[in-house]
């Protein structure tokens, strides 16, 4: 009869399973894959953005956002950078708030638990698929087949850490959706995050042949906004600002491009007036874009005429153009190209403080699995982290 048998070998599994360790609990950490922290040792390129030091509820999609409010409150982004510091990971921030282990080694990340779980005395099952848990009167019965077989497990309680669907390689699946609607919780309509969106049809030409091709650019949905590099693909768009705003996506929505947010076309276009005007189009948008950008721009606008001679509309249109470019995707790239799972259990179904099913007492959701989808730069780790410490003190 173990303290709690944890499903799921991610970052919130891991996390609540080292925590319960610490507290002197005895879990059974389940896993699919041959090695525990398969999707963290891929993150970053193998490098693990393995928190945001700019994290706030805001950087977070739910149909409750404020539901954060208790979890964060409970484990911090400094209790994340001192917890791995106390085992040897100092962190170095790049970009935007994001942090990276110095040694740039996912791996270093999952050392920290496997040295916790082991020192511990905690139980991981690899290669274990769970084929059903029962809720008895006792506590929990999980039936989980491995290479020799079907065992048995029990368990007061049972944590349900499984991820979302993203990269079916790595053992994602909708278990933890099942066991949700199994016990007759709520489950928000899932879908891919932070995702390479698809353009198909007359423009997907245009896109393929850019392919390669980098922007900073400024990316909106209505209010939501994101400023960073998008990429033209082969079958679209991809790149940081592009994945952000893939979450706010749906099907028909029009997505606004502002490919030159540094600066005011408008006003550079008059101060080229100004000096004469003799300079094409073209040779003024060479200064900002990349060759072969500025000759697809002539698909959308005269590149051969002179500055000098642009109507007042002729101006406006390169401009709209360029800071205006809008784009309708015809869908995403899918689960195994997504990082995150947009979706999941309900938080009107668990306890803010503890992640407890409100209607099953001793269950528990962490992690990708429920309703809570962050930004990209490292603020999903810091939920995982996070929600998987609060489950822990309730072990």
């Amino acid at each position: 009869m173990y303290d709690a048998i944890i499903i799921g070998g991610g970052a919130c599994g891991l996390m609540c399973a080292a925590q319960a360790g610490l507290l002197g609990k005895k879990t059974l950490l389940l896993e699919r894959n041959d090695k525990v922290g398969a999707k963290i040792l891929i993150s970053g390129g193998g490098r693990c953005n393995y928190t945001n030091i700019e994290t706030t509820i805001r950087n977070f999609i739910s149909e409750n956002p404020e539901f954060l409010h208790s979890v964060f409150q409970q484990w911090t982004v400094e209790d994340t950078i001192n917890f791995f510091e106390r085992y040897g990971i100092k962190g170095k921030e790049k970009t935007l708030g994001q942090l990276f282990p110095e040694t740039d080694k996912a791996k270093d990340i999952v050392g920290v638990f496997t040295h916790i779980l082991y020192s511990t005395g905690q139980d991981i099952a690899l290669n274990t698929l769970v084929r059903s848990v029962i809720k008895d009167g006792v506590g929990f019965v999980i039936t989980a087949e491995d290479r020799r077989g079907m065992a048995q497990y029990r368990a007061k309680k049972v944590v349900v850490a499984s991820g979302g669907l993203p990269v079916q390689k790595l053992g994602a699946s909708d278990f933890g959706l099942r066991i949700a609607k199994q016990f007759g919780l709520d489950v928000v309509q899932t879908a891919p995050a932070l995702v390479p969106l698809s353009i198909t049809g007359k423009d997907a030409d245009w896109y393929a042949a850019l392919a390669g091709n980098t922007v900073f650019s400024r990316v909106s949905i209505g209010t939501i906004a994101f400023e960073e590099n998008i990429l033209f693909t082969h079958w679209g768009l991809s790149g940081p600002a592009i994945l952000q705003i893939s979450s706010y996506w749906r099907p028909g929505n029009e997505i606004r491009i502002n490919l030159l947010p540094q600066f005011n076309l408008e006003e550079v276009i008059k101060a080229e007036r100004q000096k004469g005007g003799r300079r094409l189009v073209s040779q003024l948008l060479h200064d900002y874009f990349s060759r072969k950008l500025v000759d697809a721009f002539g698909k959308f606008i005269d590149l051969d005429i002179k500055i000098a001679s642009l109507s007042k509309a002729d101006a406006k249109h390169i401009t709209d153009t360029v800071h205006c470019f809008k784009v309708k995707p015809a869908g995403d790239r899918g689960y195994d190209k997504a990082e995150v799972m947009r979706g999941g259990v309900s938080t009107a179904e668990l306890y803010g403080k503890t992640l407890e099913a409100k209607k099953i007492p001793g269950l528990y959701f962490g992690g990708e699995t429920v309703d809570i989808t962050g930004w990209l730069g490292g603020y999903n780790f810091q939920w995982a982290w996070a929600s998987g410490y609060v489950i822990a003190q309730d072990l």
